[in-house]
């Protein structure tokens, strides 16, 4: 599949971050919803004045209520828009959007640049409290309160058994047609001074409710409704289980997505969209995001 840009056009990476509480995630919705690339597609087309709407392309598609601290989009605008505007562009557009969400820098991309599938890794962090009071009430659009306590160690224990290449079935909510394999390069736990527990979890990407539904796994065994063993069982036995949880969107956040040198971007391009399959399985097609 190819990714030229068409000629005349010029691709611009955004990076950006969002509280998501009041969007209903980012991808554009029918029916008047509120949504991270409706909101700066509009402030774009706004701020250019452009009788036309250039569309944008995520790294990662978040649902409603998930919060982005590193995201990252591009946008193929033609050369003289973006030679116009490419000075004031973002100041402009901090101007047009809402307090919710922030551009924090506008630059023409390098040459194989793909917001999606140029990206090697995104990293999330998944972030709750055990504390018997509940949530600091500064931080509660941002930290789930667990009302049982939690043994991280127990949770990290598990989590170690997560690692590698995997059908991640059983933790994904399937869609026709995209592969549920992953491979998860990072899951970990940590408790900070203030009780806060944070779970970091990376990999080439995510299929639908991955992250959610492996930390509501993770939490079960930490409060000890299910044994250390439990969450590699579910994931080897490759359904969707009703057993495992997806827990709330607001404590999870969207970190950091990470790319290869400038030379190597056309190449992983390429590489992401290539099917994906474990040995002796045969893959549900391409992978979502």
């Amino acid at each position: 599949m190819s990714d030229e840009v068409e000629p005349g056009f010029v691709r611009v990476r955004l990076d950006l971050s969002y509280d998501g509480k009041d969007f209903s995630g980012w991808a554009k919705q029918a029916g008047g919803r509120r949504t991270v690339q409706g909101e700066i597609e509009d402030a774009l087309r706004t701020v250019t004045r452009s009788s036309r709407t250039y569309e944008l392309t995520v790294a990662g598609r978040t649902d409603a209520g998930v919060h982005a601290r590193g995201q990252v989009a591009h946008v193929d605008l033609p050369d003289a828009l973006w030679t116009e505007h490419r000075e004031k562009l973002l100041k402009r557009l901090a101007g047009r959007l809402g307090r919710d969400v922030r551009i924090w820098r506008v630059a023409e991309a390098p040459a194989g640049f793909n917001a999606r599938f140029s990206a090697v890794w995104r990293r999330y962090a998944y972030r709750v409290t055990d504390h018997p009071g509940g949530v600091d009430p500064l931080l509660r659009g941002h930290v789930l309160w667990h009302d049982w306590p939690l043994d991280v160690d127990a949770m990290n224990a598990a989590a170690e058994r997560l690692l590698g290449e995997h059908d991640f079935a059983a933790y994904c909510k399937k869609r026709e047609g995209a592969t549920t394999i992953r491979t998860l390069q990072r899951l970990s736990w940590e408790r900070d001074a203030a009780g806060v527990i944070t779970g970091t979890v990376r990999a080439d990407a995510f299929c639908h409710n991955m992250v959610r539904s492996l930390v509501g796994a993770l939490l079960f065994v930490g409060d000890g409704h299910r044994p250390v063993e439990w969450p590699a069982k579910v994931l080897a036995a490759g359904v969707r289980d009703s057993a495992v949880h997806v827990v709330r969107p607001h404590g999870l956040t969207l970190e950091e997505v990470g790319y290869p040198a400038d030379a190597l971007l056309a190449a992983r391009n390429r590489e992401a969209r290539n099917r994906r399959s474990l040995p002796g399985s045969v893959d549900g097609g391409v992978g979502c995001c």
